[in-house]
């Protein structure tokens, strides 16, 4: 198999608004991005859902990818989602993300009608087509409206040759096998399902691209490494504690939730944008338990170095 181009914890960056104005807090960004690189994670993913993509408009989508890619500048590995309603528009922001300096991007087949195979094909070739960047093919039925089946996936791979990678939210484990085994091993496959981490880690995923750094870094990595590591008692602990958190921030929508604990880190990214809402009070608390508890239960690397179970 060849080396995955992107590997470990991807983080996904939110778009910060600024609360008066409702545009976007480049200020804010910038601070969300730099820690997210100095706190360890492996890659950068901006302007995907979590990101708030699909609500910006083309100014302020190009000023985010900028900023993002900017303050990034070069210490980690950048993914950008570039996925849009047409095809026209997807070819545009891989354009600019490759200018910008992005090392791969991420096209979902974002939907209004249901696509055909073929129209599908059509898609992701010029999109292919328009930058010689690694494509992430990203699958999420639930934002997507359209769920892309493994063999699908790797016919498209064999006809586009810059498709390289797949990330799969479907919830379904036995993809990640599925999707190595049909390419033979020649896709890289990643995880967006953040309550199945561990055990897309174990199917074979090369990375966990997830939001969760955002909020709590230190856990996610060390799951990461505790994976990796074959520490398995130490990985199904920590994922016992980490679970709640994680199902929570996808059940209450990842910009609500993500944006709501950056306000209670006193690290305010302003509302999610309309039609979203911030999260209500009661859930707002609910998650402040959540975090209130992880932050409680502090890991040190060296209990990974050494295999130390984590005792909660």
């Amino acid at each position: 198999m060849a080396t995955p181009p992107l590997k470990g914890i991807i983080a996904y960056p939110i778009t910060p608004l600024d609360p008066e104005t409702g545009a976007v807090d480049h200020a804010a960004l910038h601070r969300l991005t730099d820690r997210l690189v100095t706190s360890g994670s492996h890659a950068v993913a901006p302007l995907g859902s979590a990101g708030e993509s699909a609500y910006l408009n083309e100014a302020e989508w190009d000023a985010v990818c900028k900023t993002v890619l900017d303050t990034v500048a070069g210490r980690a590995p950048t993914l950008v989602g570039v996925s849009h309603l047409t095809t026209e528009g997807t070819v545009r922001r891989a354009r600019v993300a490759a200018r910008h300096g992005a090392d791969a991007i991420m096209v979902l087949p974002q939907v209004y009608w249901r696509l055909t195979e073929a129209e599908l094909a059509r898609h992701y070739a010029e999109v292919a087509a328009a930058t010689d960047l690694p494509i992430m093919l990203y699958n999420n039925p639930g934002t997507s409206g359209i769920d892309l089946l493994p063999e699908t996936i790797v016919e498209l791979a064999r006809k586009i040759p810059n498709l390289t990678m797949v990330k799969d939210s479907s919830g379904d484990i036995a993809r990640f096998t599925t999707l190595r085994e049909l390419s033979e091993d020649t896709l890289s496959v990643y995880n967006g399902n953040n309550p199945i981490a561990l055990d897309a880690f174990r199917a074979g995923a090369a990375g966990w691209c997830t939001a969760a750094p955002c909020l709590v870094p230190d856990w996610t990595l060390q799951l990461y490494s505790a994976a990796i590591c074959g520490y398995d008692e130490r990985a199904d602990a920590i994922l016992a504690e980490l679970l709640p958190f994680l199902k929570f921030i996808v059940d209450h929508g990842l910009p609500r939730a993500i944006k709501a604990g950056l306000q209670l880190h006193n690290r305010p990214a302003g509302p999610p944008r309309a039609p979203l809402l911030p999260l209500p009070d009661k859930e707002t608390q609910q998650l402040r338990d959540l975090l209130d508890r992880l932050a409680s239960q502090p890991l040190l690397d060296g209990d990974v170095l050494t295999g130390t179970p984590h005792t909660p």
